[in-house]
């Protein structure tokens, strides 16, 4: 029975996806109401069915009062003693029937599923975003949007049918019996309906920004709380510990001062909800109790007033906390939209084709990018890479150089000028396939929180394990791979690495992300100070491995380290965003420019400070 409910609904399907999703909430709700649609009518179906049901279990009690209390035993059960027992059956057999229906889709069908189509498409979202998007927000905090909104977008839909719906019925159902029994005794209930309604009315108006200030400022605890885990090295390095505590105490206070709001809310409408119920349940019993008195009412009718306004005055609590954790659920999804249906600033052009790699040439032309700040990054940078030449990028911190390559590999759309592979604009062609076609060994090599395994054949997931060993070994890293344990117990290539690879050394991390890229093979190659982490005799060793693995490649070099690329066919020199020199190694010594005196004046082989007068 619980995988029939739970494989109703397939969260996972198809879904046509879109670049700029709706940023109101309940646009952004309908697209994911969508697949549930049958299943939220026949929810919405079974909740009224026994919100009637149990209205018409209280409007029989009153009609089995009146039996009792007008017949002897023997003529009660001559008279209605058939009706008795189908009611009871009912009960045994009907009424568990809806309550399992109900309850099993709202449980096994709903909240499974419903939460986590939001989370899989929301994730998927996030992944299509830029690199600069990430780059500007804490990645705790949208890991935190990710994973509280799908929850919270599921107790919405929750409590509607479990309470707003349910309720609804009851008390239209409780209106309709006391009209039933006598007209007048509708009157106190509609009384108490409308102030009722005014008193939600004014909580939501109130509870709902509240709870969106509140989810906010749990999302900032989380931000600086993981940006502090993240960093704990620099934490312990520089002895931060109370300058971290003070940082995440001020969001922690800010936190607990916009949640103590949010309550007093609560507290308020829960004061004023027990003198509102405490006003039915005088009004409706008493003026009941007048009727019988007078002869107007049995008392199977006082019985049946008192027990429904009993059942309001319980429920009405009930209905009021769900309104609120409605409103406050909507209040976090509302929160996490901000984050899940940000539109993809950076997408790839309609009918863009897949990039058609030939010859490996790469035209730099007219490129400009500032990062929108009008100063630094690039300007009027033109230069043209051969077919399988290799070449060197120097300059000082901030030159450029990165900023180049990010746009290369498309990670930001340059702002002016274009850049071409084999005459092709890389705007104009999907940028999954022009990724496919570039390996990268950066400076501070990020690993996956997986295994030495994993994080090696990311770089070519259909890859043996014969051609993932061999990369390693040419990487210089099979070695220490052999001697890796993590905390459970697993060895070698099995063994996990940590987050961002925490548990290696930086050259162990290098070596790795160099293996990956070996696997890759592709037939552009840049390297990011690929050996920076490198102790001199496993540099030496890779180094060797580096120029054979970029024969037949078109290479692009950073380095600070001169020697490492004084060998390349020509070396680049960037200053302020601008090629200032261009040439082979020989050629640039005897220019006695720039690069001649980084080359005179490096010490230990780095671009020193003093460069930069």
């Amino acid at each position: 029975m619980f995988r029939f409910f739970e494989n109703l609904i397939d969260p996972y399907q198809p879904y046509t996806r879109t670049d700029t999703p709706p940023r109101r909430l309940w646009p952004f709700l309908r697209d994911y109401v969508q697949p549930f649609r049958k299943v939220f009518a026949a929810t919405a179906a079974l909740s009224v069915v026994s919100a009637f049901a149990d209205v018409a279990l209280i409007w029989y009690v009153g009609r089995l009062v009146d039996f009792l209390a007008t017949g002897t035993p023997v003529q009660v059960w001559a008279d209605h003693g058939n009706e008795i027992i189908g009611v009871a059956l009912a009960v045994l057999i009907l009424r568990p029937l809806l309550l399992v229906g109900n309850v099993a889709l709202l449980h096994n069908t709903i909240l499974p599923n419903f939460g986590t189509m939001i989370r899989f498409r929301a994730h998927d979202h996030v992944l299509r975003q830029p690199v600069g998007w990430f780059e500007s927000d804490f990645a705790g905090r949208i890991a935190n949007r990710i994973m509280q909104t799908p929850p919270a977008a599921g107790d919405a839909v929750f409590q509607t049918f479990d309470a707003m719906a349910f309720a609804s019925v009851t008390v239209v159902g409780a209106g309709i019996m006391l009209a039933n029994a006598d007209p007048r005794l509708l009157l106190p209930l509609v009384v108490w309906f409308l102030l009722y309604g005014a008193l939600v009315r004014w909580t939501v108006r109130r509870v709902g920004p509240a709870a969106k200030a509140s989810s906010d400022a749990r999302s900032a605890v989380t931000g600086r709380v993981v940006d502090a885990y993240t960093n704990i090295h620099s934490v312990k390095l520089f002895a931060h510990h109370d300058a971290e505590m003070a940082y995440a105490t001020e969001a922690i206070e800010h936190a607990r001062s916009t949640f103590a709001r949010e309550m007093r809310i609560v507290t308020k409408m829960d004061l004023a909800l027990t003198g509102l119920n405490g006003f039915l349940i005088v009004a409706v019993t008493g003026w009941a109790i007048l009727l019988w008195y007078q002869g107007q009412a049995t008392v199977g009718t006082v019985a049946a007033a008192t027990a429904l306004v009993l059942r309001l005055n319980n429920m009405t609590y009930w209905i009021m906390w769900a309104f609120t954790a409605l409103v406050q659920a909507l209040g976090v999804v509302a929160e996490g939209m901000e984050t899940i249906t940000h539109p993809i600033a950076l997408v790839d052009q309609p009918g863009a084709k897949p990039l058609n790699f030939t010859k490996g040439e790469i035209t730099i032309d007219g490129v400009s990018h500032h990062y929108g700040r009008g100063s630094g990054g690039l300007q009027a940078v033109s230069l043209t890479i051969r077919p399988g030449e290799r070449i060197g990028l120097v300059g000082r911190s901030g030159a450029g150089k990165s900023t180049l390559v990010k746009l290369i590999l498309r990670f930001y759309d340059a702002e002016a000028g274009r850049i071409l592979i084999d005459d092709q604009d890389i705007t104009g062609v999907t940028q999954e396939s022009l990724r496919r076609q570039i390996g990268m060994v950066q400076q501070d090599s990020s690993l996956l929180h997986r295994s030495v395994r994993d994080n090696i054949t990311y770089g070519r997931p259909e890859a043996t394990d014969a051609e993932m060993l061999l990369a390693a070994q040419r990487a210089e890293a099979h070695d220490f791979i052999q001697t890796l344990e993590d905390p459970e117990g697993r060895r070698g290539y099995d063994a996990h690495v940590g987050e961002r690879g925490v548990k290696l050394s930086g050259g162990q991390r290098q070596r790795i992300g160099l293996a990956r890229v070996i696997l890759k093979d592709a037939p552009i190659l840049i390297l990011d100070e690929a050996t920076s982490a490198l102790d001199s005799e496993v540099e030496a060793a890779i180094q060797d491995t580096l120029y054979g693995v970029m024969k037949g490649k078109t290479v692009i070099a950073i380095a600070h380290r001169l020697s490492t690329i004084a060998a390349m066919d020509r070396i680049v020199v960037l200053d302020d965003g601008r090629v200032v020199e261009d040439g082979s190694h020989a050629e640039l010594l005897a220019r006695d420019g720039l690069y001649a005196r980084f080359w005179a004046r490096q010490s230990g082989g780095f671009i020193g400070s003093e460069a930069a007068e």
